[in-house]
C-alpha cells in the first residue's frame, strides 16, 4: 500500500457513537458488526472494509485446511 507521506489512513473510533453510525452505513453493517471487525482487524477502515467483505487473502492451503483436507 502506497500512501502520500503525511496521509494517514482512514481510522474507525469505536468509541464515538456518531462516527460508528457513519461508518456502519457507509460499510452496510450494523455497528456490533462494525465494533466486532474492528476487534478483529484494528481501526484502519481499508482493513474493517475488507474483512467484513471476506476479501482477506488465504493460501490455498488455507482454503484446503478450512475445507477438511490437508
Amino acid at each position: 500500500m502506497t500512501t502520500q507521506p503525511g496521509v494517514q489512513p482512514d481510522r474507525i473510533d469505536t468509541n464515538n457513537p456518531v462516527a460508528c453510525a457513519k461508518w456502519a452505513k457507509k460499510l452496510d453493517v450494523t455497528e456490533a458488526q462494525l465494533h466486532e471487525a474492528v476487534k478483529a482487524v484494528g481501526d484502519v477502515a481499508s482493513d474493517v472494509e475488507m474483512h467484513l467483505k471476506g476479501s482477506h487473502s488465504t493460501t490455498n492451503s488455507d482454503r484446503m485446511e478450512e475445507l477438511g483436507d490437508s
